[in-house]
């Protein structure tokens, strides 16, 4: 296993701040993503960085000779999304995007600030489509570039993929369930509860594929394709259900908390990538746009996925 940005991320959030649940807050995340991404940093460096406290967490002799470090790492990568060699104003050009429900609301708008200041030049133009839509559109030459869940693609033949960022699955609860006195749960233990079944982007094909393999089926009380109605049911108690940590937000619509629990097995990442068609020759713009993706994921992410 390699160190990941997001490691390093998350351990600056908590040692700056002194809470986990306050770092978990500030990055829009769960305490236990933060917490599982302070561990695995912890075996990696060989050392504990944090002290666990009655009042939160204090850095330790290890943690205080790491974070300058850390924090100079994060810096370091900030600056070179910034530098020279990622100006764009000699660029120009237009560049056919297509994104998928997901990307477009959840992944790429602050990337799309940040490449436009850069690349004045480059014009996107934003095709939102169903994966199987972005794929016969790609394969067509309709479109330059997806930016897709490819952990879902299935013209492998005619696509090429990157993955760009891979965003764990855990379980959604409220703070009053009674799964969340396990730190860890599994999906014998989720299939009892009524679960609050997510139908947009593939959502329900990915879910009853790891349902099926892991031999189990969920208790379905109500479909929908909104993500903002599932948080706001599970934050009611209303039912549990699997989704990312790239949609995951700590509160509802109406300020209720919402909590997440670490699914022990059986359940994959979605990831989220590049696809485009494959032997195909990229101009400027359209290698810039893809370029920039790349760094600016992994300023916010993995280094290593």
């Amino acid at each position: 296993m390699s160190i990941s940005l997001k490691q390093i991320r998350y351990f600056v959030a908590a040692a700056e701040s002194g809470r986990i649940s306050r770092a978990a807050v500030e990055l829009n995340v769960s305490q236990s993503a933060v917490t599982t991404a302070i561990q695995q940093l912890e075996v990696l460096v060989g050392a504990p960085l944090l002290e666990r406290t009655p009042q939160g967490v204090r850095v330790t002799i290890e943690g205080g000779r790491f974070l300058p470090q850390a924090k100079q790492i994060l810096s370091s990568v900030a600056e070179a999304i910034r530098s020279p060699h990622m100006s764009g104003e000699q660029i120009t050009g237009q560049v056919r995007v297509g994104v998928t429900y997901t990307v477009s609301g959840y992944f790429l708008p602050p990337h799309l600030i940040r490449f436009n200041a850069n690349y004045p030049g480059i014009t996107l133009e934003l095709f939102e489509a169903p994966r199987p839509v972005l794929e016969q559109a790609i394969v067509d030459g309709a479109l330059d570039v997806a930016v897709m869940l490819v952990s879902n693609l299935e013209d492998r033949e005619h696509i090429a993929s990157e993955i760009l960022e891979r965003s764990p699955r855990r379980l959604w609860l409220a703070p009053s369930h009674p799964l969340t006195r396990n730190e860890r749960v599994t999906l014998s233990d989720i299939e009892p509860h009524p679960y609050l079944m997510l139908t947009v982007d593939e959502a329900k094909i990915t879910s009853m594929r790891y349902w099926t393999i892991a031999g189990l089926e969920p208790k379905v009380s109500f479909r929908t394709a909104s993500v903002e109605a599932v948080r706001s049911m599970v934050a009611a108690g209303i039912g549990v259900t699997i989704l990312s940590e790239m949609v995951y937000r700590p509160w509802s619509l109406d300020g209720q908390r919402i909590e997440t629990r670490v699914i022990d097995e059986g359940v994959p990442s979605m990831d989220v990538g590049l696809a485009w068609k494959r032997e195909t020759a990229f101009d400027a713009a359209c290698t810039a746009f893809c370029n920039f993706m790349r760094y600016a994921t992994a300023s916010s992410g993995n280094l290593q996925q």
